[in-house]
């Protein structure tokens, strides 16, 4: 039981070692307004091009859910004054480049991830599509079924429908209501005319940021742009009026049925806004709360309790006020104890708050979800572009770091009783047909370097590149394996024996494993796939020897209890009903069956209810003792970190590994070519 006798600062210092790198973006406004933010990175010859448009569902005004931003996302490459429909993407693809975009609320993001010799052409094709998009009528004819089709596919996909009945049932005047691609009837009343005139309207240079990072020369992107837009005056920009969100005074809960097994809760309580001073302490309350293993709805919900299949926290603060979210998977008929569980969880940190080590951890994954960020030149890219549009501060994310290690535990007991309270919190579902009436009824009754290759002497391989441009190390180790090593009888043993190898070792269980990496603001992860598993662990450079111990340890000791594989079974088996409602992942798995007949491929990665069911504790050891071992396996490790380092930490931690022999050197059948 936590007593408040806990509550004490926790030191910056005691959190992390490490700082944020320092931002060195250069700034220019053109004379129109429009916005050029360069981030020269030189350690790889490519970039990113992004053409940020400050203008997102929010700002669709008296067309306010017709999805008008999300539209333009799908047109604007369609043709521009001097580039037909196809030729622009062909630009983008001569150059080595790749090209998309995303929609949000108050924003829509055009962006090329390009070779060095690409960035030219990348800037010219984007600034071309902002400014001098034609939006053809006969390409706006095939895009409106292409997005009818968008909007089919989410009206049948339960994670979708859950966020959308959240935000539709949290607010009811502000904008964040209305889901980004808009609402069907509204969408089909359209017309090309009002879509010309929202693109004339909000495509104006003063409402537009262009954001490039990577080996580029910051002047020479300044004046290439500079000369793109000089005819393109400033516009006026017609304010419009968002309304805010009035205060909720009571709890608001809405249950419904939809085509499913499982059952998708989400909780969520109004909170402020990006800037607010809380947001630093309410962030890591969700951390605390919900995201990893250690995390305290995980123990709880999920592995002690069993009431969950998954179970997370997140902190949504964009702009406008936002929410903190609870979401859980469950059984239609643990939803109740499920959502009762999760509040008194939250109330045990309101009352008794958190504990130290849990407010350290929850910053080191702060910052290590920050600086991962950053390991590409789109992320840099992004993290400028989001600085910039939502606080007009570049360095923002070094502040809110700053602000984060702040963060007391006082803080975060504090705006938990402040804002997880029950007047404002808002508890949606969706359920399987026909359950509620049957709830009801039960109610009623009752840096980059080269690739280095080292063989230790039992055979294990080690691929190393040492990269020091972030202090993040990142390993995996793989076998061979997969769908490959089973057969129609054992189909599904490798994905529940890669789960199952996290559940426990012979000296650590499995909250010791999740305790171990999660305190040092790090992550361990186990997949399969067709032709191998894997186990991934993700820590900073300064906690690689305990990274590389932990892994190690995994693999050579890991005991995968029985209860643990009884509890994987049950979400294995959920997992598999969960696929057999999903329309695309049906018709993938009778197309496999089709192309590959009596070939392994044939088989589905989870494997049938049937095969599943059957499995025991004795036939995961029994594969894990054929596969894991070392002629069986490659480990790469990349990051900060020296390879020598890498070869003599492993050379110890791994020397007792069995050498066994490769699996599967020829794949039997051979997989069908007629």
């Amino acid at each position: 039981m936590l007593t408040t006798a806990h509550l004490q600062t926790a030191p910056a210092a005691e959190s992390t070692g490490i700082s944020f790198p320092p931002n060195s973006a250069q700034k220019w406004v053109l004379p129109n307004g429009l916005t050029v933010i360069v981030q020269e990175d030189h350690s790889a010859p490519v970039a990113s091009v992004q053409a940020w448009c400050g203008t997102g569902s929010i700002d669709e005004d008296e067309h306010l859910g017709a999805g008008l931003s999300h539209i333009l996302e799908h047109m604007l490459f369609k043709g521009t004054k001097t580039r037909p429909a196809n030729t622009i993407a062909q630009a983008v693809q001569d150059v080595g480049g790749y090209i998309n975009a995303y929609t949000s609320f108050d924003r829509t993001v055009y962006w090329i991830d390009v070779p060095k010799a690409g960035v030219e052409a990348a800037v010219d094709v984007l600034a071309d599509a902002m400014m001098n998009s034609t939006l053809p009528p006969q390409e706006y004819v095939k895009e409106q079924e292409v997005i009818r089709r968008e909007f089919a596919m989410g009206f049948d996909d339960p994670d979708r429908m859950i966020g959308q009945l959240m935000f539709a049932t949290a607010y009811h005047q502000h904008p964040y209501r209305l889901p980004v691609i808009g609402v069907l009837d509204v969408y089909n009343q359209l017309t090309h005319e009002q879509v010309m005139q929202y693109y004339k309207a909000r495509y104006v240079p003063n409402n537009l940021t262009f954001v490039v990072a990577g080996d580029v020369d910051g002047e020479q992107v300044h004046q290439q742009l500079a000369a793109l837009v000089k005819d393109y005056p400033a516009k006026s920009l017609k304010p419009l009026y968002i309304p805010q969100e009035p205060l909720q005074l009571g709890r608001r809960e809405v249950h419904q049925e939809f085509a499913t097994e499982l059952t998708r809760l989400s909780l969520a309580w109004h909170i402020p806004e990006l800037t607010h001073p809380d947001v630093p302490a309410l962030d890591l309350l969700s951390t605390i709360l919900g995201t990893g293993r250690s995390s305290r709805l995980y123990r709880r919900v999920r592995e002690e309790s069993g009431l969950a299949f998954g179970v997370s926290a997140f902190s949504y603060t964009p702009g406008e006020p936002g929410v903190l979210g609870i979401d859980a998977t469950t059984e239609p008929g643990k939803r109740d104890a499920a959502q009762q569980l999760i509040l008194q969880t939250v109330d045990d940190v309101k009352q008794a708050g958190a504990m130290p080590d849990e407010l350290i951890k929850a910053k080191k994954i702060a910052l290590s979800h920050q600086l991962g960020s950053l390991t590409t030149m789109r992320g840099q890219a992004s993290d400028i572009g989001s600085n910039w549009f939502l606080t007009r501060n570049l360095n923002f994310s070094r502040d809110y770091l700053d602000a984060i290690q702040k963060v007391t535990l006082e803080d975060v007991q504090r705006v938990a009783q402040k804002y997880l309270v029950d007047e404002t919190l808002t508890v949606v579902s969706l359920n399987p047909k026909g359950s509620l009436d049957e709830r009801s009824a039960t109610a009623a009754r009752a840096a980059a370097g080269e690739i280095q290759k080292i063989a230790l002497p039992n055979g294990l391989r080690l691929l190393v590149r040492e990269d020091s441009r972030l202090p993040l190390v990142s390993m995996t180790a793989v076998f061979r394996g997969g769908l490959l090593a089973e057969s129609p009888d054992t189909n599904g043993v490798i994905h529940l024996m890669a789960k199952t190898l996290l559940k426990g070792t012979a000296t650590r269980t499995a909250e010791q494993i999740a305790d171990t990496i999660e305190a040092v603001g790090g992550n361990i992860s186990s997949d399969s796939g067709n032709n191998s598993f894997s186990v991934s662990l993700d820590v900073t450079a300064v906690d690689f020897k305990l990274g590389a111990e932990l892994l190690s340890d995994v693999l050579l000791h890991a005991t995968m209890p029985g209860k643990a594989v009884a509890r994987e079974k049950e979400v294995q088996l959920a997992g598999i009903r969960e696929e057999e409602e999903q329309l695309t992942t049906v018709a993938r798995n009778i197309l496999r069956e089709a192309l590959f007949r009596d070939h392994p491929y044939a088989l589905r990665s989870r494997g049938s209810a049937e095969t599943v069911s059957a499995l025991e504790q004795k036939d995961l050891l029994a594969f894990r003792d054929r596969y894991v071992v070392a002629k069986n396996s490659v480990i790469s490790v990349f990051g900060n970190v020296s390879a020598g380092e890498v070869k003599q930490i492993f050379e110890q931690t791994l020397a007792s590994m069995k050498s066994g022999e490769l699996a599967l050197k020829e794949a039997t059948p051979a997989v069908p070519i007629s």
